[in-house]
C-alpha cells in the first residue's frame, strides 16, 4: 500500500510535463493510471486545462497603440528631465522652513527671558526690608563668600540694634 502512495506522489510531480506532452508515458506510469482511479482523473484535468491554453489566442493590441506608447513615453521623459535640482527642492523648502522655526522660537523664548529678568531687574525694592536685603545678598554672594571671616569680626556693631526684637 505504501508503495502505491509513494508512486502516486511521484505520478502528480510528472503530471504538468505528462499532459503537456513535454514527458514520455513510460509502460509503469501508463499501468500506473490504469489501475488508480484519483490520477487518471488528474491527468485528465490537466489535460483538459492544456487543451483550452491551447486554443486560446491573445488578442491583437489595436492600430494605435505603438504610437499612443510612443507618446506616453516621450511625456514621461520630458516630464523627468526638469532637471536635478526638481528632486531636491521638497526636501530643500522642508529643511529651510525647519530651521527657520528654530531660530524664530529660539529668539522669541530668548527675549521672552530677558524682558522677564529686566522686568525682575528693574524693580525697586526698599533696602532693609527682607526681600531687598535677600537680593543684596545674592549679588554680594561672591564677594562675602570670598572675604576672610576675620574681616568681618573686626567690624563695628551697632549698639542700638538687638538680635531678636
Amino acid at each position: 500500500m505504501k508503495n502505491v502512495i509513494m508512486k502516486c506522489d511521484e505520478i502528480r510531480e510528472l503530471m504538468p510535463d505528462l499532459a503537456s506532452g513535454m514527458s514520455m508515458v513510460t509502460p509503469e506510469i501508463n499501468r500506473h493510471i490504469q489501475s488508480c482511479a484519483g490520477c487518471a482523473d488528474t491527468l485528465a484535468g490537466f489535460q483538459q486545462t492544456m487543451a483550452l491554453l491551447d486554443e486560446w489566442q491573445a488578442p491583437e493590441p489595436s492600430p494605435y497603440f505603438d504610437v499612443r506608447l510612443h507618446a506616453r513615453l516621450r511625456e514621461e521623459m520630458a516630464k523627468h528631465s526638469a532637471g536635478w535640482l526638481q528632486w531636491f527642492r521638497k526636501p530643500a523648502l522642508a529643511v529651510s522652513l525647519a530651521a527657520v522655526l528654530v531660530v524664530g522660537v529660539t529668539f522669541w523664548r530668548t527675549d521672552s527671558r530677558h524682558s522677564t529678568n529686566n522686568q525682575v531687574a528693574n524693580m525697586s525694592i526698599d533696602p532693609g526690608t527682607a526681600v531687598g536685603d535677600l537680593q543684596a545678598l545674592d549679588k554680594n554672594h561672591d564677594l562675602y563668600a570670598d572675604s576672610d571671616d576675620d574681616v568681618l569680626d573686626d567690624l563695628q556693631v551697632q549698639s542700638n540694634v538687638t538680635a531678636n526684637p
